[in-house]
């Protein structure tokens, strides 16, 4: 059967069900397999529309004597897995197939996850984990295509650069995987020197709203970075200046923004450690130090109340007479990784904030 010839379009759910008693057929050369009588039903089963409640082949597959390069056992494993998606146990009841271990053909991907999808589905599974390489991806409509024969098939569930994450859930009831990240997380850096002077940029691409703005450095956290880390990148990126975290000093939340996801947006104070700045010029316009009246007298800053906040909320911190949430680093023995706790320190003795 050629590779070639197979498209979304061209498998429908007769060939998907055909290819299963085709795979088993051929498997007998590939595996050095025989099959009983009882085992045979697959030709005649799967030459219909597969049905949800038709489990009787499936349970023969278990169930039967067989007989393995001509010795007989008790355990149907031994050729059993041989016809089985390569998978292990999630810590949740469920399974999360290798992709490693994918077969290249589509027809025996569809005929070995037929089967798969039954076994598990005997052995109490719950929900399943598909996660197809770029390389494969033409084994996603066949994923998808199981709908059609178990009447809930895959979804997509998240994508990368590299893969497509799909799920299964077995189970009748509602689905209960977590959903895909509901997040982006973004940083600010307010930088202020010894001559009360802000580093602030103009961005190249801007929105008309905050056209001519002299604003903090912005930006995105990396995956698997730390906040605090994030805040001192994105600063020394876009303008060349070198900082030190101090502290939180606050933090925004809103929904349905980029990709109908929700924004966390972090304000954290940064010391300089350096002076001379070296603008980025793919997304800096300019940048320089402002006066930090200048820069609170900006129309655009005075007239948006969350920007003039965030500037009370500055000046406060500047005259100690408030405190942010500067980072601490903590193991948990729930799952023994260290991890950032922000949270204030004060001196008692003179109630000012003590920051890292």
């Amino acid at each position: 059967m050629e590779l070639k010839s197979f498209s979304y379009n061209s498998m429908s759910t007769f060939e998907i069900a055909k290819s299963c008693s085709t795979f088993f057929s051929n498997s007998r050369h590939k595996f050095g397999v025989r099959y009983s009588n009882e085992f045979n039903c697959n030709r005649g089963l799967f030459l219909k529309t597969y049905s949800a409640s038709d489990e009787s082949c499936f349970a023969a597959v278990t169930t039967s004597s067989h007989s393995v390069d001509g010795i007989n056992g008790s355990t149907p494993s031994l050729y059993y897995r041989n016809l089985l998606l390569g998978a292990f146990d999630d810590e949740y009841g469920g399974v999360v197939i290798d992709p490693n271990r994918l077969p290249q053909d589509s027809y025996a991907f569809a005929s070995m996850l037929c089967l798969s999808l039954s076994h598990w589905k005997k052995l109490g599974k719950k929900g399943i984990w598909l996660k197809l390489p770029l390389e494969k991806s033409d084994l996603v409509p066949v994923a998808v295509k199981m709908l059609n024969v178990y009447q809930e098939g895959f979804e997509y569930h998240h994508a990368e650069p590299g893969y497509v994450m799909l799920t299964y859930w077995i189970p009748e009831g509602p689905c209960m995987l977590p959903a895909n990240a509901s997040h982006q997380v973004g940083i600010g850096g307010f930088v202020i020197n010894d001559n009360d002077e802000v580093l602030v940029v103009q961005e190249k691409h801007c929105s008309p709203a905050t056209l001519g703005l002299w604003k903090i450095p912005t930006g995105f956290i990396h995956e698997a970075e730390e906040i605090y880390t994030g805040a001192v990148r994105e600063v020394k990126e876009e303008t060349g200046i070198d900082t030190d975290f101090i502290e939180v000093i606050a933090f925004r939340h809103v929904h349905n923004v980029a990709f109908e996801k929700s924004d966390l947006f972090f304000i954290c104070m940064l010391r300089p450690l350096s002076s001379s700045i070296t603008v980025d010029d793919h997304e800096i316009e300019a940048a320089k130090w402002m006066p930090l009246v200048e820069f609170v007298e900006q129309p655009l800053i005075q007239e948006d109340s969350m920007f003039k906040k965030i500037v009370d909320i500055f000046i406060a911190r500047l005259g100690k007479r408030y405190c942010g949430l500067s980072t601490h680093q903590v193991v948990s023995k729930f799952d023994g990784k260290i991890s950032s706790l922000y949270y204030n320190v004060i001196d008692n003795d003179d109630a000012n904030c003590v920051g890292k």
